[in-house]
């Protein structure tokens, strides 16, 4: 896909902010286990760089989805994972059904102070046991008039304990499981305070992504207008599976310079490191091994953003989408596994790049569909799952 002054543009913007604004605080924000989400976004906002693809009736800029593609891969200069994802929330995991099929009302409550940076969004679709299996939720939202009762709990949730709202997946029939669900924005806070019913439980402690605030919610009888709802009831499911092909195509760009970077920090102190009368770099086994995951990483490039590519003219990128998920994920497993070995005792260190990045990348076979589920959805467009009997 061939770029426009605009798209660089566009990406010149967003990296100084990166640089200015971001990057010299990424390790108090790692140690913290939290970053100011509200501070940051802020700023992203009055830049224009949340709402890129969002509606301009509602303060976007209205552009197609490869500016979107720009601002996932410039994100990955950002110098650890968490951050970035919290952003990509914000951006392409949160608002977009809410920006598609959201009324103009429930639009101008949400979406405008979300693309503003005003409000913090999170996405409350996992639960304890249902993770990749979205069908399987249990969180209801039973009418009442004119309210929804919202009764249940998510799991796993981006910038839960600073979030102001949460594009809620919930039951709202007895129907089948892809028909009886409906998304809803629920507003989390009153006054600055959670509101009557919500709960959160616990802020969780990972692996990686430390910077990035992670929520498990508990709800009780917490009452939202049914006026919330995204888009028709019943149509949740459809809608989500939709915010879920940006949301893979975003994680497969995102993490593109974040490879490269460790590849090239890795050459560095490879070239530096002597073992046995010579820098390690000057083994043929160290040196090949680096220009193959280079390659690597340019043919995850090439199939996102041809995937990219084809979405901006309209053409359904399920398959290409999953793939590159699907790469992207074992990829960075790969390539950070890879140069840590090359790192030596150095690259089991918390203050090295290598080990950060080596914990953060781990969720990206999991998160957003694990592994198993995009090769379940590859294996279904190609019409070779059990009981089928060719490409659908």
């Amino acid at each position: 896909m061939k770029l426009t002054p605009e798209h660089e543009q566009l990406r010149q913007t967003l990296k100084r902010y990166i640089d200015a604004e971001i990057n010299p605080y990424v390790d108090e924000w790692e140690e913290a286990e939290i970053f100011p989400a509200h501070q940051v976004f802020k700023g992203l906002g009055e830049l224009g760089l949340l709402g890129v693809t969002k509606p301009v009736e509602f303060g976007g800029l209205g552009l197609d989805w490869s500016y979107g593609a720009v601002v996932a891969e410039t994100l990955g200069h950002i110098n650890c994972g968490g951050v970035p994802m919290a952003i990509g929330v914000q951006t392409d995991m949160a608002t977009p059904a809410l920006a598609r099929f959201g009324s103009d009302e429930v639009r101008e409550e949400f979406l405008r102070p979300s693309i503003s940076g005003d409000y913090v969004a999170c996405l409350g679709v996992s639960e304890i046991g249902s993770g990749s299996d979205v069908a399987s939720i249990k969180t209801t939202a039973k009418k009442d008039g004119d309210d929804y009762v919202i009764n249940g709990g998510k799991m796993w949730t981006t910038s839960g304990t600073q979030a102001d709202w949460m594009c809620l997946l919930a039951n709202t029939s007895e129907g089948s499981a892809h028909k009886n669900k409906t998304l809803i924005c629920l507003p989390l806070r009153e006054n600055g305070k959670l509101r009557k019913g919500i709960e959160i439980a616990r802020k969780l402690k990972k692996l990686g992504m430390r910077s990035s605030d992670t929520a498990q919610f508990f709800f009780e009888d917490v009452r939202v207008p049914q006026r919330y709802r995204i888009g028709e009831e019943g149509f949740g499911f459809t809608y989500q599976m939709l915010q879920f092909q940006e949301e893979r195509l975003w994680a497969a760009l995102s993490g593109l310079v974040g490879k490269e970077k460790i590849i090239y920090a890795t050459i560095d102190y490879c070239r530096e490191r002597k073992a046995f009368g010579k820098s390690i770099l000057d083994n043929q086994v160290v040196h090949f091994r680096i220009a193959e995951l280079m390659s690597e990483v340019q043919a995850l490039r090439s199939l996102a953003w041809d995937a990219v590519d084809k979405m901006v003219n309209g053409e359904d990128v399920t398959m290409l989408a999953s793939m590159a998920k699907l790469k992207a994920g074992r990829l960075a497993r790969e390539v950070n596994d890879s140069c840590l070995q090359y790192w030596g005792g150095m690259g089991f260190m918390e203050e090295t790049p290598v080990s950060r990045a080596y914990r953060d990348a781990r969720l990206g076979s999991i998160g957003g569909g694990a592994d198993e589920v995009m090769l379940s959805i590859i294996c279904k467009l190609m019409g070779i799952l059990p009981g089928q009997s060719g490409r659908e």
